[in-house]
């Protein structure tokens, strides 16, 4: 009941002119968190002053970002390895309100059918197939080539929506489908581009793999519709950007480096757009996502 109490009377503070004294009612509204969220909003419906609607919607966007910021810290430290659950915190920065429900269920929906297509006597390149096929053909995703470097290309919650994405988020949403079906499909962080690797762990090597890592079989592009290819196409890629092959560029990478560079994705997107606020939040979310 106190906290409800200071918490009216802090809210009615907002509209003052001494900005000491709204500085301090900002700080406190932020130290109280969640909690004050709705009743900023009730207030924000109640005014019809422009400039308190302003700075009860700064006030809210600092509570969530500061929640945000946090609960990726908490999944760095204990739960990195859920690559879904990383994509969605990246989502709620742009999205607090996110339906996480509609969003599983959408997922939920795509791994169903892939598993109906599926066999236990298909060879590593036929499970791919199956999965270009559902993913691509019947549920319609493609690279949003018109608009590449769009922030939207890097919320889950849009390229579900708009079945576009870039090449991390459409990497992303394939690998979580393949592994929910059992299928070793891992990310690959290469320069310029996300790509992902079959990675055999049935502990039989088949014939004709790569000698320096023969349980890495081939690798798909998802925004080329899961074009598949070798190390070849990568080394090729490689020396048309001037940089010489490191291991790294060939092998699995972390789900923390996923969301690593999802938000280096974001970070550049809205520094071209010229939205410095949104850049300096996310390069503290960066930080708070252990890069």
């Amino acid at each position: 009941m106190r906290k409800n109490t200071e918490l009216n009377a802090l809210i009615r503070l907002i509209d003052d002119t001494d900005k000491e004294v709204f500085s301090e009612i900002e700080k406190r509204l932020i130290e109280i968190g969640k909690e004050a969220i709705p009743e900023l909003e009730i207030a924000w419906g109640h005014s019809l002053d422009l400039i308190i609607q302003q700075r009860i919607e700064s006030i809210i966007h600092k509570i969530q970002l500061e929640q945000l910021t946090g609960e990726l810290k908490q999944w760095f430290d204990t739960d990195r390895d859920n690559l879904l659950s990383g994509a969605l915190i990246v989502a709620r920065y742009q999205y607090p309100d996110l339906n996480e429900e509609k969003i599983l269920k959408k997922i939920e929906k795509i791994k169903r059918d892939v598993w109906i297509e599926l066999n236990d006597n298909l060879t590593a390149l036929e499970q791919v197939k199956v999965i270009n096929h559902v993913f691509f053909t019947i549920h319609g995703f493609s690279g949003n080539t018109q608009n590449y470097h769009a922030p939207q290309n890097s919320f889950i919650n849009n390229v579900l929506e708009t079945k576009k994405g870039n090449p991390l988020t459409l990497a992303l949403l394939y690998s979580e489908i393949a592994r929910s079906a059992g299928i070793p499909v891992y990310g690959v962080n290469l320069p310029e581009h996300f790509i992902l690797v079959y990675k055999d762990e049935s502990g039989i090597l088949p014939v004709n793999t790569p000698e320096d890592n023969p349980r890495l079989l081939f690798y798909i592009n998802p925004f080329s519709k899961g074009a598949v290819f070798g190390n070849n196409e990568i080394n090729a890629f490689l020396k048309s950007l001037k940089l010489k092959p490191e291991k790294s560029f060939f092998e699995p990478c972390t789900s923390a480096d996923i969301i690593q560079r999802m938000i280096r994705n974001l970070i550049y997107s809205f520094t071209k757009l010229g939205h410095d606020d949104k850049v300096e939040e996310l390069q503290n979310l960066l930080k708070a996502a252990g890069g």
